[in-house]
């Protein structure tokens, strides 16, 4: 069975991507109703080992329930296990910054991003980088406004990239509020400078800003940037 990665949905109104290996499936994120995620499995969880969730955050984890019942483990932060009380569960992993996860053949290293609740307060949120010998190493990135870290030796990148900044300046101070916290185009750009993207074989562009986002602008930027396809994550994409 091929390899691949697959957009179920990305964007503020929900969430959610998987990662096919062989008979393995890892979920990212579950931000959309289960019967979605389920039809996005082919109505089976069988060789489905977990899912990754980034943080409280409902269009990343609004079917949390039904994923803690139906899947063997959830890998999340500690505010989205005490938020929805899975504490007690012998189903949670504790996901905890460069702390190694291993989960089926998937090693995921859990790493802080940086991202606001709606009120400006901090909100607990994760990067992941996964590995698996049949696919390679993956970097998923969601709802931060900048990277502290440095990362090399990546076959697949997804990362946010949710608006330009020079499409907000006509916004009110309160709304421009909301997209600093999460990724633009610039610092995309000026992030991927930095980085060694000579494993790097696609890029997928995430968690655009519906009314904001230039998918068409964006994903020519990074491609001229970097010189590696770069695709829009929209319902049904593949990337193998």
């Amino acid at each position: 069975m091929k390899s691949l990665i697959k957009v179920l949905a990305s964007g503020s109104s929900g969430n959610c991507y998987i990662i096919q290996t062989g008979e393995e499936k890892i979920v990212l994120e579950c931000g959309i109703d289960y019967k979605s995620i389920l039809k996005g499995l082919n109505y089976s969880i069988k060789g489905v080992v977990g899912c990754l969730i980034s943080h409280k955050h409902l269009d990343h984890c609004k079917s949390h329930k039904k994923i803690f019942e139906n899947l063997p483990k959830v890998i999340a932060p500690l505010e989205v296990l005490e938020k929805f009380d899975y504490m007690s569960s012998s189903k949670k992993v504790i996901a905890e910054n460069k702390e190694s996860i291993h989960i089926g053949n998937f090693i995921v290293m859990p790493f802080n991003c940086q991202h606001t609740n709606s009120d400006g307060s901090e909100c607990e949120n994760l990067g992941y980088f996964i590995h698996h010998k049949m696919i390679g190493r993956i970097l998923f990135v969601t709802d931060t406004y900048y990277l502290k870290y440095k990362f090399k030796n990546v076959d697949h990148i997804l990362i946010e990239c949710n608006y330009s900044e020079d499409t907000i300046q006509a916004l009110e101070p309160h709304e421009q509020r909301v997209f600093k916290s999460h990724m633009s185009l610039e610092i995309l750009k000026e992030t991927l400078k930095t980085w060694d993207l000579f494993s790097t074989r696609t890029i997928t562009l995430i968690h655009l800003s519906r009314n904001n986002g230039e998918p068409k602008r964006f994903k020519k930027e990074i491609e001229q940037l970097t010189g590696i396809p770069t695709y829009i994550a929209i319902e049904g994409l593949e990337v193998g």
